[in-house]
């Protein structure tokens, strides 16, 4: 029997990073506080993107400054920036 993962969309309106940062935890599926590339492609996913692993891929070579593999820390910031200029993600369609 398949489960499927309800997850939560971002409040209606401009979103601020906090709201986003507070969306994107619920796919941190190890709990460390940190969106691996996998956790980021599920995120994407969860927005019925195409593509969603080739997006990840390319995030995460955007915004991993330390180069270790998730987003972590002020890496969030550059995540947020990332979404709305090069995925043309709108905040509504982060909405459910």
């Amino acid at each position: 029997m398949a489960f499927m993962r309800y997850y939560r969309g971002l409040p209606h309106g401009e979103t601020t990073l906090e709201e986003f940062r507070a969306w994107l935890s619920q796919f941190d599926a190890d709990g460390d506080g940190r969106i691996s590339r996998e956790e980021l492609e599920e995120a994407l996913r969860s927005l019925n993107l195409w593509f969603a692993w080739w997006k990840a891929r390319e995030a995460m070579r955007a915004v991993d400054a330390n180069r270790n593999g998730a987003v972590d820390g002020d890496e969030m910031g550059r995540l947020y920036a990332f979404a709305h200029k090069h995925l043309h993600l709108k905040m509504s369609q982060l909405e459910e």
